[in-house]
């Protein structure tokens, strides 16, 4: 099977990215499952009730969050109420939402999803990814060994790590949250599909989406500024994994840099 994770979608420019390519890769790479990292989607900080429902009207299976999860207060309830709509597994017990699903594709194969979010250089404190993780795949690997890991976490070393800590229990480890997409795309040892960061589906003549103007006017001047979402050179990041359905095993990946003339 051939699951396909797209990474950070950054403001309207990135949503209209999904909706206008989703269709046509799902031809082209005979894609049977889509996970989407929306959490930059509402104007680049966090994602709306209405937006999630954009993403799942487009042909995303499941949506991840990240840090910016809890910026748009009303997303609040349907984190409560939509099982494929996921936040970090390991905040702390008792907030909005879960972090993990289990989704049968059109064929009726079950795929697990989970979302954890790093604590190297993050603001939140949060629980251990690596022992959160642990625990929740041990849950998921009784009903489907097909897993996949958005690790949304702001250094390589982190993702890595937890990359090779988890390898051989889940099919695919895709980190995102830095815009910036690696060119490190493997398969582990033990078979699990890996790479650092997804990059952005977004404007790339930009600063991690954001017009670069404005960036470089704060480090210049360590003044407040209003960030804005820039528009040009926009496209859709991340990876296609092919993955054995016996084992969950990743057979291939294949990173993914689309471009999209958004008029």
């Amino acid at each position: 099977m051939n699951i396909l994770c797209i990474g950070d979608v950054v403001g309207s420019p990135g949503r209209l990215a999904v909706e206008s390519l989703l269709n046509d890769l799902k031809k082209e790479f005979s894609l049977d499952f889509v996970v989407v990292n929306g959490e930059n989607a509402a104007g680049g900080s966090g994602l709306t009730a209405s937006l999630a429902k954009q993403f799942f009207k487009a042909g995303c299976d499941v949506i991840t969050l990240g840090d910016h999860v809890w910026d748009q207060k009303d997303l609040e309830v349907p984190l409560a109420v939509e099982p494929f709509l996921l936040r970090p597994a390991n905040f702390p017990d008792g907030v909005p939402g879960k972090g993990w699903c289990i989704k049968p594709t059109a064929a009726g194969i079950n795929v697990g999803v989970v979302n954890v979010l790093g604590r190297v250089f993050m603001r939140h404190a949060v629980k251990c990814p690596f022992e959160e993780l642990k625990r929740i795949v041990g849950e998921i690997r009784k009903k489907t060994p097909i897993i996949i890991v958005d690790m949304h976490a702001e250094t390589t070393s982190e993702k890595n790590a937890l990359g090779h800590f988890i390898d051989g229990q889940v099919s695919a480890v895709v980190g995102t949250h830095t815009h910036i997409q690696t060119a490190d795309e493997k398969i582990l040892p033990g078979g699990t599909a890996y790479i650092t960061d997804l990059g952005m589906t977004g404007p790339y003549d930009s600063v991690i989406g954001q017009d670069k103007e404005k960036i470089i006017k704060r480090f210049l001047t360590s003044m407040p500024v209003r960030f804005g979402v820039a528009e040009k050179d926009v496209r859709l990041c991340g990876v296609v994994v092919a993955i054995d359905e016996r084992s969950g095993r990743a057979t291939n990946v294949t990173r993914l840099q689309r471009p999209f003339a958004c008029v």
